[in-house]
């Protein structure tokens, strides 16, 4: 089929990376040229030209005139390849972490706009009473373990802004619900690399987190190790936080990290 016989976003789409391709190959590029190179119209080649401009994808040379690619589209592809690596490294420790706990295990980010965490790996625990989670859900960062991590490992005037943002809902009775109270939670966290939920997103669930650190030593995600309440051992909380720091330090390692420094983190399990 071809790109004339294609339903008009698909054919649009195509038209897209077509100008991408062609921009990509050349390096430096004319409207003439590049409308030739990718079988277009001079009009459409201009109309999609500007677009990628106003969305800073693509610049124009002011003397010249010709168009080039901006580094938007490596921003995005390394920040998708930070990801991958991310999960990869994360995989294996968080399989041992699960072998060693039963627990749930969950890895998670702060999302676009750094109001809600994001989980993005996770392994279910071994039990049948369990915290419900999957890939891809959102909770809020100021009643998670996760997002509590991340905000420690923040400037204090960044977090205090993102919780200034926040809309507080109390989910249970025990969610803070004030920029303060979560504020004066954090350099306890900083210091001691722990955080902890104390049934503050879902009644019943407690959940432990540490940081992870990529190469620069900044924190992109956090490690959680959640319980049931009924689970919960209060006289394990070292050996808990022994093997989240353990992972957590394995895992910044392999991102090329090499600053973890909490507690008596053991490399040997």
């Amino acid at each position: 089929m071809s790109v004339a016989q294609k339903p008009d976003n698909v054919a649009a789409v195509m038209k897209v990376f077509s100008v991408l391709e062609g921009l990509a190959e050349q390096g430096e590029v004319g409207l003439s040229e590049l409308s030739q190179r990718t079988f277009m119209s001079k009009s459409t080649a201009y109309r999609f030209l500007q677009t990628m401009k106003e969305l800073g994808y693509v610049r124009q040379d002011s003397d010249t005139e010709k168009y080039t690619l901006t580094l938007k589209l490596f921003e995005i592809g390394s920040s998708a390849l930070g990801s991958v690596d991310l999960i990869d490294v994360a995989n294996v420790e968080m399989r041992k972490l699960s072998d060693l706990t039963h627990e749930a295990i969950h890895l998670g980010s702060l999302d676009e706009d750094q109001r809600n965490i994001i989980y993005i790996h996770k392994f279910d625990s071994h039990f049948n009473l369990c915290m419900q989670s999957r890939i891809g859900r959102r909770n809020p960062v100021y009643s998670t373990a996760i997002g509590k991590t991340l905000l420690a490992w923040m400037e204090p005037e960044d977090a205090r802004n993102i919780l200034s943002s926040v809309d507080f809902v109390a989910h249970t009775e025990h969610t803070l619900i004030s920029v303060n109270a979560v504020m004066e939670e954090l350099p306890s966290i900083r210091e001691r690399g722990i955080s902890e939920d104390r049934e503050e997103a879902e009644l019943g669930v407690r959940c432990l987190s540490a940081p992870v650190f990529d190469r620069f030593g900044q924190a992109i995600a956090a490690l959680s190790l959640s319980f049931p309440v009924v689970r919960y051992n209060e006289e394990k909380r070292a050996e808990y936080e022994r093997l989240l720091h353990d992972a957590g330090k394995r895992i910044s390692h392999g991102l090329g990290f090499h600053g973890y420094g909490f507690s008596s983190a053991s490399e040997t399990l």
